[in-house]
């Protein structure tokens, strides 16, 4: 982790003022006794802006305050760069976040301190789902740094550091921005440094800067040309020889997909990987959407008492697996409880390769791996076979009667029907993960849900960022009430960026995960009328539609609605079901999850 921070002086020829904010005299700059003429439009924010449009992104989602407002000015100057003003800090973190996912890189824009510390914590799930977002936060005036002075959005103390320590944690790089000479180089090691490490960085400009032309940003930046990482070739050798040996001695090896292969861009060296060996393909829970559920080996979802049907019998019965990117933890291993053995399993990291309890290789790029370790495989379709005979289709929920009650099997079992390529889901923390694991994903048909973080309500605003990124999708979300309530006024922000999501409301009044964890009535939530709330929301601007439904033959009509007449408007169908009705996979992992939590202390 870095952090760079400007000088609080400049080294050229100062004003006559001696302010250090000051506009430079007559359109130029003095510079060791010379006179270099740029243009007004030669100044940090426009740079900033440049550059964001350079690397891909398009939208940046902010919320203003009064240190960001001249920033905010240049970036929407920027023909490129489109503004999207979020309801609050929380949810422009999400929908950079969600953005980021479809896009490669995200970005958000708030204020000093009280935007800073309320967008923190969306930035804290994008370091941990390895998302880079670049996160820019307008600041003190130049003048106000190494002064006693006490500025408001602060908790009151003359040190303007609070918000900068809370980042240092939760960012790859930090620059504070409040020197125009060194500011070109702050940006752009920000910028090319989140790009590289695929984690999110904080770039704090003083908002006196951000319109003030320098001789630094005179012309057209330069796109950035990023150094690619080379493996280190004799340790790919061995990496490849030794796993190569380990996997083809096994009888009936296996391979899984974890969720670091986006980081490390791999997903398709994975999928050559498994045609070429031929093994039982699987992908953990938070992988769901990176590798093609389509291809002819796979078997579903590796999560261990939770996962797919069959998938945990053929995973955890082989005598060697091959886990490519995996995350390992309380949820994803299911309160610890997965039947694996260190002694069978290759593990392949981004940039690292271990061998069972043998040699480790570090330098090794997984890309490059998995690409040369497929032409040293022999072809073993033994786990697959064993799994194609063991195999028995997924039951079919049982047939609703006449204004039943509806039940969240039948609602999932509609949504399936509505997934094809022109389609994503987002999965909201909650019952929503299990339910939706359980659907198959048409090719090209996106996935997003964030495993490793948890933090209810994220969906709404990573719906934002998702969908503006790809217009060509129709999202569909599955979001809790619970969770709704968190982030619920950003459907204002889906309205006004014209947006044709789809949103299903699960209505079961209450945070449902957690009391299969953990009961107690802190779990019991104040009911909404959802719907309501979204035509309040709505008030008559925009196209919106919404519909409540309590039955399946309700439930099919809405659906029937939303992708046909309603097909260009945000869509919200808030659908009632009892409060205990949940996937046999939330009951089975909450008692799972609650075991590891209560464990008593070790003994002293």
């Amino acid at each position: 982790m870095e952090t760079t921070l400007g000088s609080l002086s400049l080294d050229s020829c100062k004003p006559s003022n001696n302010n250090v904010s000051g506009p430079p005299q007559n359109g130029s700059l003095c510079i060791q006794d010379s006179v270099i003429k740029i243009s007004p439009e030669s100044t940090l924010g426009r740079h900033l802006a440049h550059r964001l449009v350079q690397i891909g992104v398009t939208d940046v989602f902010s919320v203003p305050g009064d240190f960001n407002l001249t920033l905010l000015d240049h970036l929407i100057a920027e023909p490129g760069l489109n503004n999207v003003g979020c309801c609050n800090e929380l949810n422009a973190g999400y929908a950079a976040d969600g953005y980021a996912r479809a896009r490669g890189v995200g970005a958000c824009v708030v204020t000093f301190t009280v935007g800073g510390l309320s967008i923190i914590n969306a930035i804290a799930g994008a370091y941990s789902e390895n998302l880079p977002v670049i996160c820019i936060v307008g600041g003190p005036n130049t003048n106000d740094y190494g002064t006693n002075r006490i500025l408001h959005h602060t908790i009151g103390l003359p040190d303007f550091t609070q918000e900068l320590r809370c980042f240092q944690t939760v960012t790859c790089f930090q620059a504070v921005v409040n020197n125009l000479e060194d500011a070109h180089e702050l940006i752009d090691r920000a910028i090319s440094t989140a790009l590289k490490e695929s984690k999110p960085v904080y770039i704090s400009v003083s908002c006196n800067l951000p319109a003030i032309p320098h001789p630094t940003f005179s012309r057209e930046p330069i796109p950035f040309a990023l150094s690619p990482r080379l493996s280190n070739k004799m340790g790919l050798e061995a990496a490849v020889e030794a796993t190569a040996a380990f996997l083809n001695k096994a009888v009936k090896p296996v391979m899984v997909g974890g969720p670091k292969l986006r980081v490390a861009k791999a997903c398709e060296a994975f999928v050559e990987l498994a045609d070429a060996c031929g093994y039982a393909l699987a992908v953990m829970p938070s992988a769901k959407g990176l590798v093609p559920e389509h291809h002819s080996h796979f078997i579903g979802t590796y999560w261990g008492a939770v996962g797919t049907s069959f998938c945990a019998e053929i995973v955890e019965s082989a005598d060697a697996y091959i886990f490519a990117g995996p995350i390992f933890n309380d949820y994803s291993s299911v309160g610890y409880s997965l039947l694996l053995k260190k002694e069978k399993a290759i593990v392949v990291q981004p940039d690292r390769v271990i061998v069972g309890n043998g040699p480790a290789f570090g330098c090794v790029l997984m890309k490059d791996f998995l690409s040369a370790l497929a032409k040293r495989l022999n072809n073993n379709t033994t786990a697959y076979e064993n799994y194609h005979r063991i195999y028995v289709p997924d039951g079919v929920p049982l047939k609703c009667e006449p204004k039943e009650p509806l039940r969240v099997n039948i609602l999932f079992q509609h949504i399936q029907k509505m997934l094809s390529e022109n389609t994503a889901v987002i999965a909201e923390t909650g019952d929503s993960w299990f339910n939706c694991q359980k659907l198959k994903l048409p090719e090209g048909c996106g996935y997003e849900f964030q495993m490793q973080y948890g933090s209810i309500g994220w969906s709404v605003g990573a719906t934002i960022g998702y969908a503006q990124s790809v217009p060509d999708k129709r999202v569909i979300a599955c979001i809790g009430d619970g969770s709704f309530q968190v982030t619920a006024q950003d459907v204002s922000t889906m309205l006004r960026c014209e947006q044709k999501t789809i949103i299903f409301l699960i209505n079961n009044g209450g945070y449902t995960i957690e009391v299969e964890i953990h009961d107690g009535p802190y779990n019991v939530i104040k009911n909404w009328n959802y719907t309501a709330l979204v035509d309040a929301i709505h008030n008559g601007e925009g196209k919106c539609w919404t519909r409540k439904v309590s039955c399946e033959e309700e439930l099919i009509d809405a659906i029937e609605t939303a992708t046909g007449e309603k097909k260009d408007c945000l869509c919200f169908i808030e659908v009632i079901v009892h409060k205990d009705d949940t996937s046999k996979e939330l009951l089975e992992w909450g008692s799972r999850v609650s075991a590891a939590n209560s464990r008593p202390p070790n003994p002293q």
